[in-house]
């Protein structure tokens, strides 16, 4: 088990570039297998989740060929069924929450798909209702082995139907978008999900010869075809590690620029952090934040407290909540962190108090942050990463704190942010991995 070394207190300066959107990837990876011609993708993220997904696809039969440290370039023309049946693929389906977005793909192509529950964060219950129930609306059969956590689906060929989603799932929307494209006749989706990553998808499928309209919207209407062909596709700039950058540079008092942000694919998330207080520029495509020692909280026109949730696309998105947790802590005035999505997500906060944070963990889902306007600085201290995105947060603390502090687990942070202590350290930061 790798940790983090964190002497903290360092204004960091710099530029500093985005990697390629972990969500976006995983959804995007899992498309290959819906064509046997070749589908070059660009600006891939070099993180574990990614890696170990390319690893399951390269095992399925995938042919994988990397032509630059970014660029893959992927030909699903020799897929091993067979290898569905064996305890490697078990293994590898469960050591990541996206195993489940090949579901889709393979159902539709070739008329079977087997899963194991999908591992993942333990940030609380995230269940795949949605997706499998839609399988059936698409005429596939369905079976559930709950002893071994298996899941069995086949079709004799998939028909088009029309569904309300029970929720706005991302990967549950991504991965009925992919078995539709090739089922026969029309499709509808309502209450689809329509963050940037579903419409990444949804773009690359219509330039593969899909044909799927209101992207962008909650409703998706897609009329199936025979196939699908090759095509050419880059990934967005990740927008978690984007607002991490700016919560990283707000709590640590650093002029930081994050370059190429594609900031009309930012949603909420710069005016999120404004309302915490964190300046900052829009030049261009990058955001520069100047080096500021306090930021204030806003309020409400009233003058009562800020709240900060989690909402479907264009709301926040949930993954930076805990990074707004963070930022909080050190603010000027008080903040309500609401995360209604996930009830475990919140636990992370006891390390937080640890390190001198005035935290109120009202229940599962809310935290009241009594800011400190940095008159007292947090205080290194040794802890654990519970998930990828309380990881990251754990960071800037530590970032901001005096002293030293030591980060275990720190393999969570690498499922999602590529070389994040090498990249930091460009800039100012103090991290050593030990």
């Amino acid at each position: 088990m790798a940790s983090f070394e964190v002497i903290g207190g360092n204004k960091l300066k710099g530029d500093i570039y985005p990697q390629g959107a972990k969500n976006e990837a995983l959804q995007i990876l899992c498309a290959v297998l819906l064509t046997p011609e070749p589908v070059t993708i660009s600006n891939v993220p070099d993180i574990r989740d990614v890696n170990k997904l390319i690893e399951l696809l390269r095992d399925l039969g995938v042919a994988v060929e990397q032509t630059a440290p970014d660029t893959y370039v992927f030909r699903a023309d020799n897929i091993n069924l067979d290898y569905l049946e064996t305890a490697q693929f078990v293994e590898q389906g469960r050591a990541i929450r996206g195993s489940v977005m090949i579901v889709g793909p393979m159902l539709a192509r070739f008329g079977q798909a087997k899963m194991p529950k999908p591992g993942g964060d333990k940030i609380g219950r995230r269940r795949l209702d949605t997706h499998f129930l839609a399988f059936e609306k698409l005429g596939a059969r369905f079976e559930y082995d709950s002893p071994e956590s298996f899941f069995n689906v086949t079709t004799d060929g998939l028909k088009g139907a029309y569904m309300l989603l029970d929720e706005a799932s991302v990967t549950g929307t991504a991965n009925i978008v992919m078995a539709a494209v090739l089922a026969e006749g029309i499709t509808t989706i309502y209450n689809a999900a329509c963050e940037p990553y579903v419409q990444q998808l949804c773009r690359m499928l219509n330039r593969m010869g899909a044909k799927i309209t209101g992207v962008g919207s909650n409703l998706l209407t897609i009329e199936g075809v025979e196939k699908l062909h090759g095509t050419e596709h880059s990934m967005l700039p990740d927008m978690i590690e984007i607002g991490s950058f700016i919560g990283l540079a707000g709590m640590t008092g650093s002029e930081i620029t994050i370059k190429n942000c594609k900031i009309p694919e930012l949603g909420l998330i710069p005016e999120t952090f404004q309302r915490l207080g964190i300046k900052m520029e829009f030049r261009g495509d990058d955001i520069y934040i100047p080096e500021q020692d306090h930021y204030e909280v806003d309020t409400y026109i009233d003058g009562s407290i800020l709240n900060v949730s989690d909402h479907t696309w264009p709301g926040l998105t949930p993954d930076l909540l805990s990074v707004a947790l963070v930022v909080a802590t050190q603010a000027k005035g008080t903040v309500l962190i609401h995360q209604k999505m996930f009830e475990s997500r919140l636990f992370f906060v006891d390390k937080l108090i640890d390190m001198g944070a005035q935290i109120i963990l009202c229940d599962p889902h809310r935290a009241t942050i009594i800011g400190q306007n940095n008159q007292v600085p947090l205080r290194g201290i040794r802890m654990t990463s519970p998930d990828i995105r309380a990881g990251v947060a754990l960071l800037i603390a530590a970032l901001s704190a005096e002293g030293r502090s030591i980060i275990d687990n720190v393999e969570q942070i690498d499922r999602g942010y590529q070389n994040i202590d090498g990249r930091l350290n460009a800039i100012g930061a103090q991290i050593r991995r030990i």
